[in-house]
């Protein structure tokens, strides 16, 4: 027990670290290890439960900055998403095959870690479609993998390219709602057990103090590096769940 909660401690460490250090990472570092502990369906719970504790502490800060309408069309679609990852991890979560799918899609992950650019300043954005492709997708492999946040970003991105403040709190307030849809289907499907209160109890202390430390080095190292650093860590999982998941 003693080192399995040491390595879920080392596993959010380094996630929140890098969350702290670059603004992103947790979810996707998290779910790269913590299933060759748990299965992928306790992996995604503690995962969303925790990363809905750091969403809601930026939204208490930024919530002036959320702008509804602009949004409501990818949260209708993202929580739809989320209905259908319910039913795939509430039926499939406990078998090992969908450890050789997280690992292709962090294969993919690592793809665009080390190829995305900056979306270019774009006037004409379409508002019907995209959102709602982006938001489905982004619901759907956040239900079942917790690692939706890279559909999100992308329209946050060209939505609120001129407003950094927009663009954090309309992402972490769809990070919230999704979040708490996942939560609440699966607290009323009762796959909640007396030991996630432990993980949950460690992870939210674990990230804690990775996130402050990784502020704290914010300054201190550069974005790149921890990118570059971040897909290796992904790539080596990913190839581990797919070979031995």
């Amino acid at each position: 027990m003693l080192t399995e909660l040491f390595l879920i401690f080392i596993i959010l460490f380094i996630g929140s670290f890098i969350q702290g250090v670059s603004g992103f990472g947790f979810g996707i570092i998290a779910m790269s290890f913590l299933p060759f502990i748990f299965t992928i369906k306790e992996s995604t719970l503690l995962v969303v439960s925790l990363a809905l504790i750091t969403a809601l502490s930026i939204v208490a800060q930024m919530y002036k900055h959320i702008q509804w309408k602009k949004i409501k069309i990818l949260l209708v679609a993202a929580l739809t998403g989320r209905l259908c990852g319910f039913f795939v991890l509430d039926r499939f979560g406990e078998m090992d095959f969908l450890k050789n799918l997280l690992g292709i899609f962090l294969i993919g992950v690592v793809i665009y870690l080390f190829t995305s650019k900056a979306p270019k300043d774009t006037k004409v954005i379409n508002e019907t479609w995209l959102p709602v492709v982006l938001g489905f997708f982004g619901g759907l492999v956040g239900g079942v993998f917790a690692v939706g946040g890279p559909f999100f970003v992308f329209f946050m991105m060209l939505i609120f390219s001129k407003d950094k403040y927009a663009y954090s709190a309309n992402l972490q307030a769809t990070f919230v709602l999704t979040s708490l849809f996942t939560i609440g289907s699966h607290a009323l499907n009762g796959d909640f057990t007396g030991s996630f209160l432990v993980y949950f109890f460690v992870g939210v202390v674990t990230v804690i103090i990775g996130s402050r430390i990784g502020i704290y080095c914010f300054t201190f190292v550069s974005q790149e590096d921890v990118k570059k650093i971040a897909a290796v860590f992904v790539a080596v999982a990913a190839v581990n769940l797919i070979l031995f998941g």
